[in-house]
């Protein structure tokens, strides 16, 4: 690996004022489509994210010791407003977990938050949020039944995974830092141990603003990446795992495993203001799968790709004892809609790859950062920028 190159290459391209990450855009990364204020899921009016990511201790895995690379993501539909929304949900490939969804495909609403982790997690965060509730008196009712939503991606290639890192505390600590606005992408929460398509991966968001007839809506787009082949990785049509198929490959110094190449999970979480209804948002997590094509992922069968999409419109759909009425979009306008969700996805997995560092994780597993300046060239050779 020619190391000169890389750090040279790095040095042509700066990162935004203030000592945020970069994202894609900011390095030149050409995308279609017209980004809200955020170019983040937040830019859904009332949707907010809070994250808690544990990093600590490194070299040989000592089970319950370290090293530990993990976290958990909350997504609130409607932040601390208790006030279901119409979702539905989708999976191109089932080797992964999302609970509640059984519930949510029977009655249309997601009732809960959405929370993110590793997949040794999910029982000790659907326990913690249901505490959450309790609480915060989340629920005002005496007698009350909910279902947490909780989704995860395999992260013990980095993580001491077996070691149960994520606590009740971490599940609280991400519920109660949610906020609306700008959105850390990279390493962390739920994001902090993934890799993707040959490089690291993470948490990653993006969002998309349509006209549709005198109306604006907002699709808005958050992923935990930790999916897909070098191989396959592309970025606006340019074979980059190709291109960098050998340099900076993932070092897995401890003892062969079962993993095979394409083995990994992605969770994507699609919010809008659109009024959708649950068999429409159905249609809406049935097109994520495109963008996640797009950039390389296939499905594999190791992989969980499991996608949950909801609607902030239609604030008093969910009633218990009156009836209701709801407005909704007509199938012959979703079109911008279905486009806005593959291009936001599209888009939030690179940036989850731009934001990502390398990270060292148990027995010197290594996961290397997508070289931003490597990345221009080669969309410079094809002829995508300039």
């Amino acid at each position: 690996m020619n190391y000169l190159l890389l750090a040279c290459s790095l040095l042509l391209v700066q990162a935004p004022l203030f000592g945020q990450k970069p994202r894609a855009r900011d390095i030149g990364i050409p995308f279609h489509g017209i980004t809200g204020k955020f170019n983040a899921i937040t830019d859904v009016k009332g949707v907010e994210v809070g994250y808690s990511t544990l990093v600590s201790g490194q070299g040989k895995n000592v089970r319950g010791k370290g090293p530990v690379r993990t976290g958990v993501t909350a997504i609130l539909p409607r932040g601390r407003n208790n006030n279901p929304v119409f979702a539905n949900w989708y999976s191109l490939n089932g080797n992964g977990e999302m609970t509640g969804t059984t519930w949510i495909t029977e009655s249309g609403f997601l009732e809960t938050p959405i929370m993110i982790t590793n997949t040794n997690s999910v029982g000790t965060v659907r326990d913690a949020v249901l505490k959450w509730f309790v609480k915060t008196g989340w629920y005002k009712e005496d007698f009350w039944y909910t279902y947490p939503v909780v989704a995860e991606t395999y992260d013990g290639f980095l993580n001491d995974i077996y070691g149960f890192h994520v606590k009740e505390s971490h599940a609280y600590e991400a519920l109660d830092n949610a906020k609306s606005g700008s959105v850390q992408e990279g390493n962390v929460g739920g994001g902090t141990g993934m890799m993707c398509l040959g490089f690291k991966g993470g948490t990653g968001t993006s969002s998309r603003v349509v006209k549709i007839k005198d109306s604006t809506y907002t699709v808005g787009v958050l992923v935990q990446s930790n999916f897909g082949s070098k191989r396959n990785f592309t970025i606006a049509g340019v074979p980059i795992g190709q291109e960098l198929r050998d340099t900076l490959n993932y070092e897995f110094k401890a003892p062969p495993s079962y993993r095979q190449e394409g083995d990994g999970s992605i969770i994507v979480v699609v919010a809008t203001d659109a009024p959708l209804l649950p068999h429409q948002l159905k249609r809406i997590a049935a097109r994520v799968p495109i963008g996640v094509g797009i950039v390389g992922g296939r499905g594999e069968n190791g992989s969980g790709d499991i996608f949950i999409a909801f609607s902030t419109a239609n604030p008093s759909a969910f009633q218990r004892e009156n009836f209701t009425k709801v407005d909704e979009l007509p199938n012959d306008f979703i079109n911008p809609l279905f486009e806005a969700t593959v291009q936001a996805t599209e888009e939030a997995i690179i940036n989850a790859m731009v934001a990502a560092e390398t990270t060292e994780g148990i027995n010197g597993n290594k996961a290397y950062a997508l070289p931003h300046g490597l990345v221009i060239d080669l969309l410079k050779k094809y002829n995508r920028i300039k």
